[in-house]
């Protein structure tokens, strides 16, 4: 590569009439929405004008294409930049759009949208989460290309950049997730550190005086530095340099917030805020800028940035030819492959689960570890692992090996970084052609639910194993006994919560989580739970409808009682001995609410009758939510308090889950009705 004193004066013209395009229409946008973060945009023009123009593989024109490096923006507030590189580089996102910035109905969200934004390969904002999810591709990367490449057929070998913050870096997620990376020695990693010394407060020397450096080096990663973003040559060596490394790539970019403004360069007031229409048009004038007309475009640069659309079908094309030899030396690995990208399940991939025998006592967990082995071997894209408990979890797929440095296998070893383990989950998902499953207590759901929402928010198919899921897990104490998260994880819109009663309610839940389109997490019990006997109750395969009579009397019910996971068990003796009495009780287990909402009016009245108010739901966690089902005249056997550390036994009883308390509860919703 010549070196930027060898360029001719007319070429360097127009590298910064590229630039500077970059700048001008990053600041429009944010002016014209007075709204958003112009600095950093104007800041790092240099660094993606080289990235998008001499080393970023992409076809704009296909931006699935499935060998395309990928761009991701972990500093999502900065969103005006990778929108501006977008339009210029020729992907369907004409100028109409970046006028429209922040506004609604547009595809230019104030932070991007996978999805939304054509281009986009993954949400980001909250700080950190593009870190992870990076992370996850190159996981992704590493283990499809490990299992699809062939001697002398390359198909899957690209990199994975992004773009980082003085935020990102500060957030704990991204911590881990370098941590986990630099352990991994993924090399295919290109991030870009944007050192500009400056946060929404202030300095960062307010908060953050770390050396960033040695903090990745320490991590195992190849860490350089470049003094000036503006020097491309500078950068063109760092990126050519960590190519070239087997170790992930940390290039460190000093750089000034709000290049070229006259007045708010490196300062506080260039991040998060328009620039004004004053100083945008000074900041026009001192770059040189022909034209203080807002979102002016020189023809010369389109013209340039647009060569990527003929650039990145010859690079498809040339890639196709190289498929199609390899798909007509391996046909059938080819069609496993283009059916995982597709999403499309192998023929028969559960006729394995497996069914359990009534009165067999068997916690859910165990359950869903043989199911988890018996569709493993059927599925070989199902990958996964845990925060270091899969003894606990249940998770380990057997014989299939270990992903890490030096193997390939199907087996995640996160380590203790359950936020990591979200965000690069998510990364995972979005890399496309992989079922990717992270699992921990239910308690530490807690530290992934940023990763959890923003799956849910892009309908992502993660499944997500939390175990331990109430006070049955006992001795632990109040600190490993989830009260709240149930409540929390089902107010999370498009994630999926499944709590089975049972060993077979479990894997007909694993049916439903490899066939459902977006995040799915399963709450799972620590205690053996009965296997009920399927001759007197309803199939477990209702599962999928969410919820389902499990028990019912003759005639129409007087009272019904409702339950999820163990306490279903408590539910059923409770009717038996209401009906002692003669009472005609309806017993219905509902193990996911969110699949009993999809549910026709039909089939949701059939289920939990409007006639019948005597309602009672039973479940070993906070009561909030349940009065969409037990109505103003229905109650609850649930917990609004903290547990405690004792015997699972001991803390069901003390705390009112006793046969005794549901039948003397439901004689009182009688007595009222």
């Amino acid at each position: 590569m010549t070196t930027q004193e060898q360029v001719p004066t007319q070429e360097k013209t127009l590298e910064q009439l590229c630039i500077n395009t970059i700048r001008t229409l990053s600041m429009d946008g944010v002016q014209k929405a007075n709204s958003g973060h112009p600095g950093t945009a104007m800041a790092l023009a240099p660094l993606t004008y080289l990235l998008w123009t001499r080393h970023l593989r992409y076809n704009p024109h296909n931006p699935a294409w499935v060998n395309r490096d990928r761009f991701i923006l972990s500093a999502g507030h900065a969103s005006m930049l990778l929108y501006s590189m977008l339009h210029l580089t020729g992907y369907d996102l004409p100028l109409e759009e970046l006028k429209n910035f922040r506004q609604w109905g547009s595809h230019t969200p104030g932070h991007p949208e996978h999805g939304e934004v054509p281009g986009a390969e993954t949400t980001t904002g909250p700080l950190g989460q593009g870190f992870a999810n990076g992370v996850g591709m190159a996981i992704a990367e590493r283990f499809s290309a490990g299992h699809y490449n062939r001697p002398g057929h390359t198909i899957l070998d690209h990199y994975i950049y992004a773009i980082v913050s003085d935020g990102d870096l500060m957030e704990g997620i991204a911590s881990e997730a370098a941590s986990i990376a630099g352990f991994l020695k993924l090399g295919k990693l290109i991030y870009f550190y944007d050192d500009n010394h400056i946060t929404i407060e202030g300095n960062t020397d307010l908060a953050f005086q770390e050396n960033v450096g040695q903090r990745f080096e320490s991590y195992g990663w190849h860490v350089q530095h470049v003094a000036d973003v503006n020097d491309l040559d500078a950068l063109e060596q760092a990126i050519s340099a960590a190519q070239n490394n087997e170790h992930p790539s940390l290039i460190i970019v000093r750089s000034h917030i709000g290049f070229g403004s006259p007045h708010k360069q490196d300062t506080a007031k260039a991040h998060g805020e328009p620039l004004g229409a004053e100083e945008v048009i000074l900041t026009k004038r001192n770059l040189g800028w022909p034209s203080e007309e807002p979102f002016y475009e020189p023809e010369e640069a389109v013209a340039y940035f647009r060569k990527a659309i003929e650039r990145g079908a010859a690079l498809e094309q040339e890639w196709q030819k190289r498929y199609n030899a390899y798909k007509a030396e391996y046909p059938e690995l080819a069609a496993q492959w283009e059916s995982e990208l597709k999403g499309v399940l192998p023929a028969g991939w559960d006729s394995t689960i497996p069914t359990f025998k009534a009165g067999e006592s068997l916690a859910s967990r165990a359950a869903s570890g043989q199911a988890i082995n018996a569709i493993a071997s059927r599925l070989p894209n199902l990958i996964g692992g845990s925060a270091d408990l899969a003894p606990s979890t249940s998770t380990n797929m057997k014989g299939l090996g270990d992903f890490g440095p030096e193997g390939n296998g199907r087996n995640m070893h996160f380590g203790i970084r359950e936020h990591a383990m979200g965000g690069i989950l998510n990364g995972m998902a979005l890399y496309g052609g992989l079922i990717p499953f992270g699992a921990t207590f239910l308690i530490f759901s807690d530290y992934m639910r940023p990763s959890i929402r923003l799956a849910a928010l892009m309908g992502q198919k993660v499944i997500y194993v939390f175990t331990h899921d109430s006070i049955g897990l006992g001795e632990d104490g109040p600190t490993h006994q989830p009260i709240e998260q149930l409540a929390a994880l089902r107010a999370i819109p498009g994630l999926t919560v499944l709590r089975p009663a049972d060993a077979n309610e479990t894997a007909e839940a694993w049916r439903v989580a490899i066939t459902h389109a977006g995040p799915v997490a399963f709450a799972l019990s620590r205690q053996g739970l009965p296997t009920l006997d399927r001759t007197q109750f309803a199939s477990a395969s209702n599962v999928a409808k969410g919820a389902y009579v499990l028990q019912d009397s003759e005639g129409t019910p007087e009272l019904i009682l409702m339950a999820t996971g163990s306490e279903v068990s408590l539910a059923i003796d409770a009717a038996n001995k209401l009906r002692q009495d003669n009472l005609r009780v309806r017993v219905v287990s509902i193990p996911s609410w969110e699949l009993f909402e999809e549910q026709s009016s039909e089939y949701k009245e059939s289920v939990l009758p409007k006639s019948v108010t005597a309602r009672l739901a039973i479940e070993a966690a906070s009561p909030m939510g349940w009065e969409r089902y037990i109505g103003s005249e229905g109650d609850s056997v649930t917990l609004n308090h903290f547990g405690a550390s004792a015997p699972a036994k001991v803390l069901f009883q003390q705390f009112g889950f006793t046969v005794e308390n549901v039948v003397a509860k439901a004689k009182s919703l009688l007595h009222k009705a």
